[in-house]
């Protein structure tokens, strides 16, 4: 039987002031909520623009698709009290990446996904896309991981405009008015039926990452009308690429490096 996570006086208190105030400041478009399962578990695998998002992907969940949003939240924004408080009485999951509470996380968005039939949103990208083009980028094997071990279907959520009202990269300038137009895209279950029942190798954990991201990244090329890059945005080779120029121009003479630190860039990292 499954069993409630959240607090529904709370559940309902937020609605009431968050909903007002996403459609005081966006434009919402919504297509594909039937693929949205009425209930049971389902991942929810969306690509991630700007720190705003989680806002606008709950209104999608919640008013859009009829389900209650489930997100696994950073340890650094569970420290703030209210925050905190707010998070544990709608079911939200705690994580502290990069340690041994990372795993016991996971542990509990299984739990959420078999025992209590909650939907559970991922960025599976692991933080906001640093793509020039905001096209999603290469993406971390956890949501393949917890799919295949779970069997939960994944679907893909595409979402375009939070960037308009507040950018990840660049000019970080808050934009509330006029109202901007947000829109959202789910697609069917990601087809991850040639993976299921093999082991979990390096391998097949990445391939089955990739056709999760290819299906978010069609589904975002179908709203801005535009073809995606060939190849994803690799955050990680772009790093050592940049730290090899910088190399080759002190090497040279030229400009020293700005002493800004992989750690500062990718602070917000999963």
């Amino acid at each position: 039987m499954a069993k409630q996570r959240e607090s529904r006086w709370v559940k309902v208190v937020v609605a009431w002031i968050v909903r007002p105030l996403l459609r005081l400041v966006t434009k919402p478009v919504w297509r594909g909520t039937e693929h949205v399962p009425a209930r049971g578990g389902v991942i929810i695998a969306a690509n991630h623009l700007s720190t705003v998002d989680p806002l606008t992907v709950s209104h999608f969940m919640y008013v859009g698709a009829r389900r209650w949003p489930t997100f696994t939240m950073k340890d650094a924004v569970m420290r703030i009290p209210v925050v905190r408080s707010v998070a544990r009485s709608t079911g939200q999951i705690p994580i502290k990446r990069g340690t041994t509470e990372a795993v016991k996380a996971l542990r509990e968005a299984e739990l959420a996904l078999t025992r209590d039939g909650a939907s559970v949103i991922f960025y599976p990208e692991g933080t906001c896309t640093r793509d020039p083009q905001l096209w999603p980028m290469t993406a971390k094997t956890g949501v393949a991981r917890l799919a295949l071990t779970t069997g939960v279907p994944v679907v893909p959520v595409a979402h375009w405009g939070e960037q308009n009202i507040l950018p990840y990269q660049g000019e970080k300038k808050l934009s509330l008015f006029p109202p901007k137009r947000v829109e959202f895209l789910a697609g069917p279950p990601v087809d991850l039926s040639r993976f299921r029942d093999r082991p979990l190798t390096a391998s097949v954990l990445t391939d089955a990452t990739e056709a999760i991201m290819r299906d978010i990244t069609d589904l975002q090329a179908k709203i801005r009308g535009e073809e995606p890059p060939a190849v994803p945005y690799d955050m990680k080779r772009a790093r050592v690429e940049a730290r090899a120029e910088r190399t080759v121009e002190k090497d040279d003479g030229g400009p020293a490096e700005d002493g800004t630190s992989d750690d500062d860039n990718g602070k917000n990292e999963a």
